[in-house]
């Protein structure tokens, strides 16, 4: 298999010294569970090129065509991601996190109608998990499905009211509909989660700045972010501020539900 993956890698060239380490002379075909441990601590090129190769390995192996679908997805590559996640739920139809993965590549590449029903089916499979029913919510959003959304939406957070991730998307949920307040409470709830990541720090700094209050979120935004992108922002919101409505329209708010 490393022969194998050293050709992958030479097509994506970055990935060949990361993959390297991984593969030692007269391994196993499939990697084993440290290899693909030391998989995921890769970049997504160098995920993309080992999930890869251990899914031509066994194309019927699922926690490779997820890997695959989530290091695409990194890479931006959401159309490949789909369809990666398509083809390896023909062969494992009820594998909940190959589900979650075509339902975030729909979501990322904007196509949230088709991320319902993987979204509903992991749900079903999976009914403790607040993950399919966040990513589900966010799916009935870029549908224009707003009742249903709030309603999966709520269904996520009483599964996992001290999770950051469905606090943050019902927060943006929120704030698209104009409820620039309650969008900021659900945020700062979030926001002091140990789970809470950039971006819903950058959120937060989104709605604050949204309700006019420019410096604030300005020392929000620079805690995550390099000067340009900050002064990006700014300039934003500066436009927003002088316009009818806002919209998801700054970067940070391209989440799709993603956990």
């Amino acid at each position: 298999m490393c022969r194998k993956r050293a050709r992958l890698a030479t097509v994506l060239a970055p990935a060949a010294l990361a993959l390297a380490s991984l593969c030692a002379s007269g391994a196993a075909l499939a990697a084993d569970a440290q290899q693909r441990a030391e998989a995921g601590r890769l970049d997504p090129l160098a995920r993309a090129a080992f999930w890869g190769a251990e899914l031509q390995a066994n194309a019927a192996d699922a926690e490779a065509g997820a890997g695959l679908a989530q290091a695409l997805r990194g890479l931006g590559r959401n159309d490949e991601a789909a369809e990666v996640a398509a083809k390896a739920l023909v062969a494992r139809p009820d594998d909940v996190p190959l589900l979650l993965e075509l339902a975030r590549a729909h979501i990322a590449r904007g196509q949230g109608f088709y991320a319902i029903e993987p979204a509903r089916k992991a749900a079903s499979l999976s009914p403790r998990d607040w993950r399919p029913l966040t990513l589900l919510a966010v799916a009935y959003e870029q549908a224009q499905r707003d009742d249903e959304a709030e309603a999966a939406h709520r269904q996520a957070l009483a599964l996992a009211p001290n999770e950051a991730a469905p606090l943050t998307n019902y927060a943006m949920h929120l704030a698209a509909r104009g409820d620039l307040v309650g969008a900021e409470a659900q945020l700062r709830r979030a926001v002091a989660l140990p789970s809470a990541g950039i971006q819903a720090r950058q959120n937060l700094a989104l709605v604050v700045g949204l309700q006019g209050r420019l410096p604030e979120a300005e020392k929000l935004a620079r805690a995550d972010l390099p000067p340009e992108q900050v002064a990006n922002n700014l300039a934003y919101l500066r436009a927003a501020l002088g316009q009818a409505g806002s919209g998801r329209t700054w970067d940070s708010l391209k989440s799709g539900g993603g956990q």
